[in-house]
């Protein structure tokens, strides 16, 4: 079932690629929508019939290299199960949104297809080599989908995306060939290499080991200072890529952590926790301030996922600091980590899909040359408005309980860097409060038209179909937490109780 989930966007797309253009863009798109709702359908009875206290579940091993020990190795936990399903969650959304774009039809909606498979590869997969392949795979599909459907500098913001990211993906294959090489017998199985944990008392080896691996998933995330690669990214890709950028692809940096670094890892990784701390506590400070000088409304959302994703980084490093914490406190902040990155999912990939109905309608992202949306599009403020404090981690919402464990988990052994980290939320609050008054209240303004009267038409069908559920899931976490916690807390334990020993 889980190589179904895998690679049915993959085994459409083949279809749909011997389907001429001349077929009509309806097929296409159409065809995508049906394939990432049956595909969701899958993950969701994948979600039901799993057993959260059994580890790992819906495994399948079958030799792929097994002369360099490398293997199609697949399974699902509680910590990549919420992940698998927001990624399906949000190619459905994108999806959706898409039905009424008619450039490049044809080849945008196979290039969304791979990037789905590759996604979902990723959260499943159990073997490094693997785990290597579709990391790389998504920094390629990525690069088309800015490069060709972007606007602005998208040429050069996909090259620059591209170099930095292949550059990081290298720093971590070496570091995957490091633990290869220290296993003995020599393999690039997850589980067996976490198992016998090879750098245990490894010294300086293991140091180096931590430090490509490391700087390849912060590459990712990204954390601060690698991660200029990220705004002009965003800013120039269309709606729909913004939103996997965002929603999925960022999330396989910090899975990389909970998934390899932590386990795989964990004296190494206790050695050197503070230095994760710090660098997420960083990147909270810098990712809030930095968004607080922005007029370019995507580019300010932009920067508040480097924000959002140095909660997770800070928490990954707390559950790293054994001295001064005991282990439900450690179990709390990874808990939170992987809410918070199923929280920022959903909730920066509905608000890149609204930054794109921005686009469409007047063809700007700067804040300066709107006011008064809420006059002609009530229903498109009143959502981004909701949107927005969701993204606040107001109590009702998915980021709240995020937040909450984030916070509680990491407060007895990284105090100070917990307690700075919170003046984030303060001014990320102060940003989106004063962006949703400087856009959408006031004397109507639209680009190019000062004191219009009109000219911005309200949210399509498409367009509300795709967000309003992303915002309906955030409310549903936030209110009944449960069905999402039973799933990671046990696997967030065992992670733990491996990071201890």
């Amino acid at each position: 079932m889980l190589s179904l989930i895998v690679f049915l966007p993959l085994a459409a797309a083949a279809v749909l690629a011997a389907v001429p253009p001349s077929a009509g863009r309806r097929v296409f798109t159409g065809g995508w929508v049906a394939v990432a709702a049956v595909d969701l359908v899958l993950v969701v009875a994948a979600w039901s019939g799993y057993d959260a206290g059994g580890g790992l579940d819906y495994e399948q091993r079958l030799p792929w290299m097994p002369s360099a020990g490398v293997s199609y190795h697949v399974g699902l936990d509680g910590l990549s199960l919420p992940l698998v399903a927001v990624t399906a969650v949000l190619f459905l959304a994108c999806a959706v949104h898409s039905l009424r774009r008619t450039d490049r039809v044809k080849s945008f909606v196979l290039l969304f297809l791979f990037l789905q498979t590759v996604s979902l590869g990723l959260f499943t997969a159990l073997d490094l080599i693997l785990f290597f392949v579709y990391f790389d795979l998504s920094i390629v599909g990525m690069y088309f989908v800015i490069a060709r459907w972007g606007h602005g500098e998208a040429r050069r913001s996909a090259l620059t995306f591209f170099l930095y990211t292949f550059v990081g993906s290298l720093a971590l294959l070496l570091g995957f060939i490091g633990l290869y090489l220290s296993a003995e017998p020599h393999t690039f199985d997850i589980v067996e290499i976490a198992r016998a944990d090879p750098l245990a008392g490894s010294g300086a080896r293991g140091a180096l080991v931590l430090l490509a691996i490391g700087v390849g998933l912060a590459v990712k995330t990204p954390t601060v200072p690698f991660h200029t690669w990220l705004p002009p990214a965003h800013t120039d890709a269309p709606a729909a890529g913004s939103a996997i950028l965002a929603g999925v692809l960022l999330k396989m940096g910090t899975y990389g952590f909970v998934r390899v670094a932590m386990p795989l890892l964990p004296a190494v990784w206790r050695q050197y926790a503070a230095v994760v701390v710090v660098l997420g506590v960083v990147s909270v400070l810098y990712g809030a301030l930095v968004a607080l000088a922005q007029e370019d409304f995507k580019r300010m959302v932009a920067y508040t996922s480097v924000n959002h994703m140095g909660y997770v980084v800070l928490a990954v490093g707390a559950a790293g600091l054994v001295a001064g914490s005991d282990e439900q406190a450690r179990s709390l902040a990874v808990v939170g980590a992987v809410t918070q990155m199923v929280s920022h999912g959903l909730l920066t990939g509905a608000l890149f899909l609204l930054a794109g109905v921005l686009h469409d309608r007047a063809g700007s992202y700067d804040m300066n040359a709107y006011s008064g949306l809420a006059g002609p599009a009530p229903v498109f403020a009143a959502v981004t408005g909701l949107v927005v404090f969701a993204s606040l981690g107001l109590p009702g919402f998915s980021g709240f309980v995020a937040e909450f464990q984030i916070f509680t988990g990491s407060l007895a052994s990284a105090t100070i860097a917990t307690a700075l980290a919170l003046l984030g939320i303060l001014i990320t609050a102060g940003l989106l409060l004063r962006a949703l008054h400087r856009v959408f209240l006031g004397r109507l303004r639209l680009p190019g038209a000062p004191g219009a009267a009109g000219g911005f038409t309200d949210l399509r069908p498409s367009e509300a179909v795709s967000i309003v559920p992303l915002l309906a899931l955030a409310v549903v976490i936030g209110v009944l937490p449960r069905f999402l916690l039973d799933v990671v807390e046990p696997a967030a334990s065992a992670l733990v109780g491996v990071v201890a020993r």
